[in-house]
């Protein structure tokens, strides 16, 4: 069995076991995603080498099910940092409807996932090789997105200074992340009360292998009225 169909059939298990039914058409392009990051990934390090061998469960799957617990409501997004593609790439593919801008100061990783995009033909997506908290990032594209959506790169108190110049006026902020986040989301909170209209913190727990989110992964939404 080649990578392709190998990485087809964990996704549709994964998919079925937590009763998601993407179609067809979006399980080959996940599936297709994953074989372009494993082989890029021997030139640029996208993801950790010792993780291609779980690209599907712990990348593109997760990356995935994050939009069953985003609001229906949103049109455009911006993931900031986003390495290989991840959560962008998943997310775009999954939630078509969406327009994304993937950003990443590292000009290899952006180069990497400009040529993702074109091959996987993803036309609601461009990828920007910037520093979000850069004035000129700021001035294209102030007060534009409904959502910033990041996986793991920043605190939360960062993650909030980068987002609120680009969201408008009512919008949200979400990052997937592990461990113990008491403080972290305490400590965001506390200082950016004013622009929290709600947050919550969902459990990433997923059938068959971490139903009890053994793995300890979290998606943090923030919703923002500014």
């Amino acid at each position: 069995m080649n990578s392709y169909d190998q990485y087809l059939r964990e996704l549709k298990m994964l998919f079925w076991e937590n009763n998601i039914n993407p179609d067809e058409y979006q399980l080959e392009r996940l599936a297709n995603f994953a074989v372009l990051v494993a082989q890029k990934n021997s030139k640029v390090n996208l993801i950790s080498r010792k993780d291609v061998q779980k690209i599907i469960e712990n990348h593109v799957f997760i990356s995935s099910y994050v939009s069953e617990f985003l609001p229906q409501k949103i049109n455009n997004f911006v993931d900031i940092g986003t390495g290989g593609g991840f959560p962008g790439i998943p997310l775009a593919i999954t939630r078509p409807q969406l327009k994304g801008v993937l950003v990443d100061s590292t000009a290899k990783k952006i180069d990497a996932v400009k040529e993702f995009i074109s091959k996987l033909k993803l036309n609601n997506l461009t990828a920007e090789n910037c520093r979000v908290e850069s004035e000129e990032f700021r001035q294209k594209y102030s007060h534009s997105f409904d959502l910033v959506i990041s996986r793991a790169t920043v605190p939360l108190l960062i993650l909030f200074s980068y987002a609120l110049p680009l969201l408008k006026e009512k919008s949200f902020i979400a990052s997937i992340k592990g461990g113990d986040l008491n403080d972290e989301f305490s400590a965001a909170e506390l200082k950016y009360k004013a622009y929290i209209k709600k947050s919550t913190i969902f459990e990433l727990a997923y059938k068959p292998t971490n139903s009890r989110n053994e793995k300890g992964k979290k998606l943090i939404l923030f919703e923002i009225n500014k």
